[in-house]
């Protein structure tokens, strides 16, 4: 039997541009959403260690409702929600809603990994940043971030790489990303093989990527050659 009777490669290749704007689109996408989350993230964290109880409350009621709802449902109402609000009656693509979506979701997430980071922190680090005068903003950027970032910075790559597999769900409000472009093969050739894993293959590579840098960076920071 040739691979062609279980794969059909032949028709992936002619299908090979929308296959890698796809790709492309799943990148600067993740990475986009990424960015956006880490800044949602440090907000929430400071936020939810403010004296203002009423800012407190809301982020900590915005961590468990992203937690403990499904993404689909999340980019469902990004995507019906904002389409609706009458903001200068601008359209809002479903790409916008996506990344609105992926960025809140993640960000949830990425404030949790920043806040357990911090925690890590020995107490000793607050109190000598605050015999020599910095308060508690200096303290933050110049002494506690630094420190807590090499120790978060694992898990972060770890919440990157399960960001850009979320990204497939994208796909269910038509932004073409990399299952979109499987998805367009299923739709005009009707091959489920091909369709679906050639996006496998482009996320598993994603992966893959995601997984070397993740385990260089702790090599890195373990010391290790």
């Amino acid at each position: 039997m040739d691979l062609i009777d279980y794969y059909n490669y032949r028709v992936v290749l002619q299908y090979l541009p929308e296959i890698l704007k796809g790709l492309w689109a799943t990148l600067w996408i993740s990475f986009f959403c990424l960015f956006m989350s880490l800044v949602i993230g440090a907000f929430a964290v400071t936020a939810r260690n403010s004296n203002n109880k009423i800012l407190s409350f809301s982020v900590r009621a915005y961590i468990d409702v992203i937690r403990s709802t499904p993404l689909l449902v999340q980019v469902y109402i990004a995507y019906y929600g904002l389409t609706q609000l009458p903001i200068l009656n601008i359209n809002v693509s479903p790409i916008v809603c996506g990344i609105v979506a992926l960025s809140l979701h993640t960000g949830a997430y990425m404030s949790e990994i920043i806040r357990a980071g911090i925690e890590a922190i020995d107490r000793g680090q607050w109190e000598a940043a605050k015999a020599v005068g910095m308060n508690k903003r200096q303290t933050m950027i110049n002494v506690i971030y630094p420190q807590a970032f090499s120790k978060i910075l694992p898990a972060m790559l770890g919440q990157a790489a399960v960001l850009m597999k979320d990204s497939s769900i994208l796909s269910f409000i038509a932004v073409p990303e990399l299952l979109g472009a499987g998805m367009l093969i299923l739709s005009e050739r009707v091959m489920p093989t091909e369709a679906f894993m050639t996006p496998a293959i482009g996320y598993l590579l994603i992966y893959l990527m995601m997984l070397f840098l993740s385990t260089w960076v702790q090599r890195k920071l373990g010391g290790q050659n």
